[in-house]
């Protein structure tokens, strides 16, 4: 008689579990988060919404190792991760996580290519296969033949789409962004939305990005409700 299989789960890909935050402003404690609890799977495309001044920015950081919460803990593929060192936390985040930012954070000296694989280059490796590596995530986000432009020669949503290929040049598993489009016209917006949901769909990525725009808010899968620093409603699918 053959043995009966044993079902495994595959860890979350992000689980936050009770992660608070507290900023010290003089002699006076601001909370800005309060004992929130979430997972997100591998995969996934997940929106964190609410009213400015919510705590999105805030979760995102702690999420995505910038910041380090109060309390709580953050585990990344079933790894606890809070207490990590510094050094730790930087190589784990150059290696395996990518980041967008709102403000595109492009050096301006550089060309859209040399943006793109600054954060290969700082991994080591072969020059040729970085460059190649580059090259193809422009290629992918529609800018293949801007790869030779500098920032300042690029619109806000080619910068953009510049540093989602940034994000991506490390083969990350899990991809951050704040905001992605609150500096740009909603065409813009769009574009970029749509270029992170595609590549999510078809390269597995997981994202989790941060808006306050209904519009940004329907290209994900879940949306993940703050008030107040709190979380105020189990995540919500979204309506294909």
């Amino acid at each position: 008689m053959e043995p009966a299989a044993i079902a495994t789960v595959a860890p979350a890909a992000i689980r936050a579990s009770g992660v608070s935050k507290t900023y010290q402003l003089g002699s006076i404690e601001v909370r800005a988060l309060h004992d929130v609890s979430l997972e997100v799977a591998a995969g996934e495309m997940v929106c964190i919404t609410g009213k400015s001044g919510s705590g999105k920015s805030t979760l995102l950081r702690q999420l995505s190792l910038i910041d380090r919460p109060s309390s709580g803990t953050i585990e990344l593929d079933g790894v606890d991760v809070s207490g990590l060192s510094e050094r730790r936390r930087a190589a784990l985040r150059l290696a395996r996580l990518g980041y967008v930012f709102q403000e595109y954070a492009l050096i301006p000296e550089l060309t859209a290519e040399e943006n793109v694989f600054l954060p290969a280059m700082m991994l080591g490796g072969r020059r040729a296969d970085y460059r190649a590596r580059a090259a193809q995530l422009l290629e992918g986000v529609g800018l293949g033949d801007r790869r030779r432009h500098r920032p300042k020669e690029l619109s806000g949503g080619e910068q953009q789409r510049v540093a989602i290929a940034r994000a991506l040049v490390n083969t990350p598993a899990i991809v951050y962004a704040d905001e992605p489009t609150a500096n740009l016209d909603s065409v813009s917006g769009n574009v970029v939305m749509e270029t992170m949901q595609r590549l999510n769909r078809d390269l597995g990525v997981t994202v989790v990005f941060v808006s306050h725009d209904p519009d940004d808010s329907r290209f994900a899968r879940r949306l993940v409700l703050l008030h107040d620093g709190a979380l105020i409603a189990e995540p919500v699918e979204v309506e294909s």
